[in-house]
């Protein structure tokens, strides 16, 4: 068969990696005969970290690339909100226990599970809302339970793709089942996880959590403050939850922050209060002719 211009001139990686044969003299694990790409063991040592942390910023970036992710709404909030519906069971079988502890720990979370449903109602609204643009929002949650569950099953319920930024932990951090399988990472590192949050957010949906939360909450504020990332729509879901943990008020008048600073988020309640603040802040016309523009990468 003829050669065509087009044709690779040279095998790829893939291709030397399936054809690579170890002689018996060099099979054992003393050998550094294998291709260092396939050698697992080489990869992980700690000399390899520059490697592995580039790895981690290329695959997510390359995969979205393809999968044509542009912009994307973050939700944050905490893996520990039940839905509903569980959190409703956890309450009845609280009631019946005759443990007053246990009774007043399933009424905190009955309360709030408003929130598992609130969040999901705005990733629903927000993959609805956003298909007729050129480039549509996509919902980006860190990938576990909770309220990152909610995120993605909201879009998933409404038949979009949503991603999963999913991080190695000892504990509550496990893929939820709503997340676009193609698009549903997992990093070891914290640092390139929280650059892949931000790199084609338009906005931050920040609900009720506790240090993950707050951690991603005040590094996109430092970002916005100092002018290291573009300004974007802050919403923080619950107003009460928000302004009794934190005294913001306070940070202004002992000279922390600046009276300007408050401007860099806003509260909100509802799932249409927070599409209407996008709306707003980017002009939105769902009709194809006005978009989200990508910021620099």
């Amino acid at each position: 068969m003829a050669p065509k211009l087009t044709d690779p001139r040279f095998p790829s990686a893939e291709e030397e990696a399936a054809l690579q044969k170890t002689p018996s003299p060099y099979g054992g694990p003393e050998s550094s005969y294998q291709l260092a790409f396939t050698d697992h063991d080489f990869l992980l040592r700690r000399d390899l970290r520059p490697v592995r942390m580039q790895l981690e910023l290329l695959k997510p970036e390359l995969v979205q690339q393809e999968q044509g992710v542009q912009n994307t709404i973050v939700i944050f909030g905490s893996a520990r909100i039940p839905a509903p519906e569980q959190a409703q069971a956890q309450l009845e079988q609280a009631r019946s226990s005759g443990d007053a502890q246990a009774l007043r720990q399933a009424e905190t979370r009955h309360r709030m599970s408003g929130f598992y449903e609130e969040a999901r109602r705005f990733a629903a609204l927000v993959t609805e809302r956003s298909r007729e643009l050129t480039t549509p929002i996509y919902v980006c949650t860190g990938g576990g339970p909770g309220i990152m569950e909610a995120g993605n099953r909201g879009a998933h319920e409404v038949g979009g793709k949503s991603v999963g930024l999913n991080i190695v932990l000892p504990h509550e951090q496990e893929p939820n089942p709503y997340i676009t399988p193609e698009l549903c990472f997992q990093f070891h590192y914290f640092a390139l996880r929280k650059m892949h949050f931000l790199m084609r957010s338009v906005a931050l949906a920040c609900f009720p959590g506790g240090f993950g939360t707050l951690d991603e909450l005040f590094e996109t504020l430092t970002l916005t403050q100092t002018g290291k990332s573009r300004r974007r729509p802050i919403l923080l879901f619950g107003r009460e939850f928000w302004t009794r943990l934190i005294d913001f008020d306070w940070l202004v008048e002992s000279g922390m922050i600046h009276a300007d600073d408050l401007k860099l988020f806003r509260y909100v309640e509802t799932a249409e209060e927070a599409w209407d603040a996008l709306v707003q802040d980017y002009g939105l016309q769902i009709d194809g002719r006005t978009n989200v523009e990508s910021g620099g990468r």
